[in-house]
This record gives structure tokens, sequence and C-alpha cells, in this order.
């Protein structure tokens, strides 16, 4: 399993608003290139967002499921990118003296990728999402202005 740690300089309230507003996947998560829809009743457990992922003329439709939600501390999403696979996403937040203390983990769950081995897909995961990572605080830290 991949895991990035960011420290934020914005709070956990700002970092979730945006972690759990479907319309902005597509400007802080790498790869992301669209969202074609969010289902009402997003961010709670079982709602999807439609998005694409790649660039065009090579772009694959799928989804991400919240699978588990606990507010301002915990998002747990099923992230699906077929051909590739499927993968899971973890974000939990900690406060430090107004600051957020973010922690993101990623690991294939299901298609070709989760067989490929770990020594290969962790060092893969853990570059894109030092880039998801940053371009979420950019966001988050801009929140505050």
């Amino acid at each position: 399993m991949s895991e990035n740690e960011r420290l934020i300089n914005a709070s956990v309230e700002d970092v979730f608003a945006i972690l759990t507003d479907g319309w902005s996947y597509a400007s802080w998560v790498v790869g992301a290139s669209r969202i074609r829809d969010v289902e009402p009743g997003w961010p709670q457990p079982g709602h999807s967002i439609h998005h694409s992922v790649g660039a065009w003329p090579l772009l694959i439709d799928d989804t991400t499921t919240i699978e588990q939600h606990q507010p301002l501390r915990y998002l747990q999403l099923r992230v699906r990118a077929w051909p590739t696979g499927e993968g899971i996403v973890e974000f939990e937040a900690t406060d430090l003296d107004g600051r957020c203390q973010l922690v993101m983990r990623e690991h294939p769950a299901k298609g070709p990728a989760a067989l490929l081995p770990k020594a290969l897909v962790d060092p893969i995961l853990h570059a894109r999402n030092t880039e998801t990572l940053e371009r979420l605080a950019l966001i988050a830290e801009g929140r505050r202005l």
C-alpha cells in the first residue's frame, strides 16, 4: 500500500470541503480529466461521481464511489479506471493547531493492476499521490485567502 502524508496550511474543514466536493475532483486528482456527474447524496457511502480518466482522445469513463465517510476525519473511496482495475483510496485527517495533517493511502484492489508486484506499483502510486496532495493543498490553502 502506498502512503503519502502532507501538512496543509488550511483547516481540516477546508480540506474536507474539497475532498467531498465531487465536482472539484478533476482539479486535484492526477489522471482525472473531467467530471460527468455527481450523484445526489454524495458524499454519503454508496454514492458515486462519474468521471473520465486520461487525455483526449483516449478517455476512459468510469466512477468513484464512497465506501466510508466520517466527516472531517476519514474518507474511503473505491476508484475505478477499467481496464486497469480498481483501487481503494483513503484520506485520514488530523487537526494540528488549525492546520490539516492529511494521510493518503492507496492500493490496487481488483483487476490487472492488482496483479502487479507491490514493489512496482507503490512507487508509481507514491509519485502520483505526491502531486495529488500538492494540488489539493494549493486549492485548500487558496480557500483561506
